[in-house]
């Protein structure tokens, strides 16, 4: 149903967290961080080596590995 996930987002653009398909504590981690579905995220910065990536999400910024992002996926 859903395509794309964080990872695909480039520097500057937004997205709305649809839902998070990561399990056990990182899954429960994201959500502690607000990313839940109908959140507002932006792609702030990307790492040189594109890992981590520093993601904004209600007046935070949160850096996320490549492996954690996947999981996010958003519309």
């Amino acid at each position: 149903m859903f395509e794309k996930n964080l990872t695909s987002l480039h520097e500057g653009e937004h997205a709305q967290v649809a839902a998070i398909t990561n399990k056990g504590g990182i899954k429960r981690r994201l959500q502690d961080l607000g990313f839940v579905p109908g959140t507002r995220v932006q792609c702030i910065q990307k790492s040189p080596y594109g890992d981590p990536v520093a993601y904004g999400i209600r007046g935070a910024v949160i850096a996320l590995r490549s492996d954690d992002a996947k999981g996010v996926l958003i519309i």
